[in-house]
């Protein structure tokens, strides 16, 4: 099932929920965002199509890099001597170097790491958990971990910290049921999905 649809579904439970607390239309438009979110979120793995969707550009982050790098050397050459500047000259050089390197794939986990540091920023145990969350979902294949109950239950925890953060009632069902729809939306017993969703990781690879 593609995004499109994902999202749709996770946005209707979204509106479901938010009609059986009785929200007022402000929170109801919350309550519909998030869920589309959530009908979303399991795709966020690697070989998923929304990865590439929310990271940057590698190019651009590789090109920053560089530049940084770059700019590195030529102050440590301006305003250092003896030792300290041969020491800034080869960290500029391995700036330089390592962000060659940087591909595609590895922009969701720099983004993971990026929500990590927000969430210890701001102190928010949601988005700790979020920032953890992306940071293995870029290492996992495409309808693994995100497609199990562990990725459920992981999210639940997410879900559950969100809805405490925010003090709005139904953000934890709505989070909860958008995300779960995904993976009901992709089982192979649905004729539209040669694939289907292996619910058991790691104790068994059977598809559903």
């Amino acid at each position: 099932m593609n995004g499109t649809a994902h999202a749709t579904i996770g946005a209707g439970a979204g509106f479901v929920v938010a009609q059986s607390v009785q929200a007022d239309p402000t929170t109801t438009l919350l309550l519909v965002g998030m869920g589309g979110l959530a009908g979303l979120l399991p795709d966020i793995d690697i070989d998923g199509k929304l990865s590439n969707k929310i990271t940057l550009s590698h190019t651009l982050i590789r090109s920053v890099a560089q530049l940084i790098g770059f700019m590195m050397i030529v102050y440590i050459l301006v305003e250092e001597t003896g030792t300290e500047r041969w020491l800034g000259i080869c960290a500029g050089v391995a700036i330089i170097v390592i962000a060659s390197y940087i591909k595609q794939r590895h922009m969701l986990t720099i983004t993971g790491l990026g929500v990590l540091a927000g969430g210890f920023s701001l102190q928010e145990i949601w988005l700790l958990l979020l920032g953890i969350y992306i940071i293995i979902a870029s290492f996992v294949s495409h309808r693994s971990y995100t497609h199990s109950l562990l990725g459920i239950a992981y999210f639940a925890f997410i879900a559950h910290y969100l809805e405490a953060s925010l003090e709005i009632e139904g953000v934890f069902l709505t989070c909860f049921i958008g995300y779960i729809s995904h993976l009901v939306a992709d089982m192979k017993a649905l004729p539209f999905n040669k694939r289907g969703v292996k619910f058991f990781l790691p104790f068994s690879s059977k598809e559903f």
